[in-house]
């Protein structure tokens, strides 16, 4: 007696992490919405944190605490991933690229905490460091990362048909942008290309969330043109 197959596990529910992400987020941002451009002078910074360290304590939980649900989201999506039969890399890429932008968004939380804590005496140039520090990880290094995860999806749900194609062309259009936001390192010019890859890629996996399936239906092997007459009624699902 043959053991019955067992059934892929496709892991807990995707919605509930990517929303708690989504919320975080925005969170974050409305918290940080005063934070001085990276274009600001170090007395300007410096200033800043002494006059809001409250609203940058306050971000930095935020930032720190959407990156858990990040990395809990791309967990289960490169497990639902597996679970349909993907054994591409795209389910691999899907998972690194949430686990770079979920430490990305770490080490942003981390450097803007230091900042907002920085003394009366402390000095504007290390006041710009931290500031520019939290800006390259919470913007370039995130978008990159966050790239990579939807370009993982993206690929693998127009190709495998997990997704409907105007959604998967859409976020390799949001992956290629998030690609290029890290020209931001060579030029303050891109750097309106981050707040597309953040609020759209987050609207966008939110969207994917919620339509990604479960199981995946397999369609029945054909029966050979030599098949028996009762081997095609067997696979037909009918007995003699």
């Amino acid at each position: 007696m043959t053991a019955p197959a067992r059934r892929p596990q496709s892991g807990p529910p995707l919605l509930a992490p990517v929303l708690a992400y989504a919320v975080l987020t925005v969170g974050a941002v409305v918290a940080n919405r005063s934070t001085p451009h990276p274009d600001a002078s170090g007395a300007a910074v410096l200033q800043y944190a002494a006059a809001h360290g409250t609203a940058i304590k306050l971000g930095a939980f935020l930032l720190l605490g959407s990156a858990v649900p990040l990395a809990i989201a791309a967990a289960v999506l490169y497990r639902r991933l597996r679970a349909l039969g993907i054994t591409a890399p795209g389910s691999a890429i899907t998972l690194v690229g949430g686990v770079l932008a979920a430490v990305a968004l770490t080490l942003s939380a981390m450097f803007a905490w230091t900042g907002g804590r920085l003394p009366a005496d402390a000095g504007p140039a290390l006041a710009r460091a931290l500031a520019d520090l939290s800006f390259l990880a919470g913007g370039p290094a995130y978008a990159v990362g966050f790239a990579l995860l939807i370009a993982g999806v993206s690929v693998t749900g127009l190709l495998a048909g997990l997704l409907p194609r105007t959604l998967a062309w859409i976020g390799l259009v949001l992956a290629a942008v998030g690609m290029l936001a890290s020209l931001t390192l060579l030029g303050s010019g891109f750097s309106y290309l981050l707040p597309v890859v953040r609020f759209g890629g987050t609207v966008w996996l939110v969207f994917a969330a919620a339509l990604l399936p479960r199981t995946r239906v397999r369609s029945q092997p054909p029966v050979s043109a030599g098949a028996s007459a009762g081997d095609s009624a067997r696979a037909g699902g009918v007995t003699a």
